[in-house]
């Protein structure tokens, strides 16, 4: 990797919906009847953003660096992975420039919750909440995610040389 070059990643997640689990978006835990299924706490939106910073950095994807072969991320907070993800990116002197995601759900709706998702990304970067764009849309009822039986999220990150 060249010093000194401004970095673009892309990210994208997703999870079906299931009943017995937690709702996790962001690191905030939602009140709805179903949560995602996966080996972590399966927080889409959080995967999609650790895979657009790995994605910038040249270092595969979220599965490369937690595997869910390994019985060490069972039920993982999606945040301490988002952490190490972002000492991967320190390591590497880069620092966060900004962020844009994307949600697709139909349900549960998510405005109430952006404000919450927004301040716990920033924290994870040490970054201000004004570097971190979240937004939610649904599918008009079209596809997956339109039948409500998953949600998916796109993360597009820019990291500055430090």
């Amino acid at each position: 990797m060249r010093p000194g070059l401004i970095k673009i990643g892309h990210g994208y997640d997703v999870h079906q919906l299931v009943e017995g689990r937690k709702l996790i978006l962001g690191g905030v835990e939602i009140d709805h009847s179903k949560g995602l299924l996966g080996h972590s706490d399966a927080d889409v939106l959080l995967h999609a953003v650790c895979d657009a910073v790995l994605g910038a950095l040249g270092l595969g994807d979220i599965g490369k660096h937690f595997p869910d072969t390994d019985s060490a991320y069972a039920g993982a907070d999606s945040r301490m992975l988002l952490r190490q993800v972002v000492k991967l990116m320190a390591e590497r002197n880069y620092s966060l420039g900004n962020l844009d995601v994307t949600i697709a759900a139909q349900q549960p709706k998510l405005a109430p919750h952006l404000a919450s998702m927004k301040d716990n990304i920033a924290a994870d970067f040490n970054a201000q909440s004004d570097q971190i764009n979240i937004k939610a849309t649904t599918t008009e009822q079209l596809g997956f995610v339109g039948r409500e039986e998953g949600i998916e999220a796109h993360a597009v990150v820019l990291l500055m040389p430090k």
